[in-house]
């Protein structure tokens, strides 16, 4: 059985520890802070240097984790309670990891992954009310205590993110865009709470400029540790 400690997995087994080449790096940010789009972007500038990159998202990334995904995003599920919601995120991420993320990093890849456990400690830890350190000790124990290397928190208000969601018309509509302003004012500030949290390891960006600045100062943090 492997268990995984940032970009190291240990073998219980053989009992020794074994250092994987590939870098994990996350990218974090409330609706319409613009991640997904600079995530394939990232993905083509790297792919033409000659890096392996595999270009993936939570929850989904796989079969399993995709038909999670549905559910939670059915707009049909309002009622869903806060504690099942984390629990799916988490079981989600628990597949995706095991079958696609780790699988990558052995083999030397840059895995670029749109969002990860930062998501849910903001979104059901704070917005939701459970808690930041209980949902973060959940994941910890379905990620088997893995974690990125680099964290890129785009940063940009919540009015403005929205804004971007709602003009954008081939964008999907989720559950979680239903929500009020409260809500997503609630998600913004628990970045903020997240970045001060894990200085090391989460840089922001500011997502409100022109695309061209955001796409390069990101590319900047992530050559950083390449």
């Amino acid at each position: 059985m492997l268990y995984i400690f940032s970009i190291f997995l240990y073998n219980r087994e053989r009992n020794e520890v074994l250092f994987v080449s590939g870098k994990f790096i996350t990218f974090e940010g409330g609706e319409g802070s613009g991640k997904t789009t600079i995530a394939a972007m990232i993905k083509e500038v790297l792919d033409k240097e000659g890096y392996q990159v595999t270009l993936t998202r939570e929850p989904g990334g796989v079969e399993i984790a995709e038909k999670i995904r549905d559910i939670i995003h059915d707009v049909k599920y309002t009622n869903m309670d806060r504690k099942t919601e984390a629990l799916l995120y988490a079981a989600s991420r628990r597949q995706h990891l095991v079958e696609k993320v780790i699988p990558a990093l052995e083999k030397g890849e840059i895995v670029i992954c749109d969002r990860f456990v930062d998501s849910s400690m903001v979104y059901q830890g704070l917005a939701r009310g459970i808690g930041i350190d209980e949902v973060y000790n959940m994941n910890l124990f379905a990620t088997e205590n893995i974690l990125p290397n680099r964290t890129v928190f785009f940063d940009i208000k919540p009015e403005a993110g929205l804004q971007r969601v709602y003009a954008n018309k081939e964008r999907e509509v989720n559950r979680l865009d239903l929500e009020n302003i409260d809500f997503h004012e609630r998600v913004y500030e628990g970045y903020l709470a997240i970045c001060n949290k894990f200085p090391d390891r989460i840089v922001k960006i500011d997502a409100s400029q022109d695309i061209e600045d955001v796409l390069f100062q990101v590319l900047e943090k992530i050559r950083e540790i390449l």
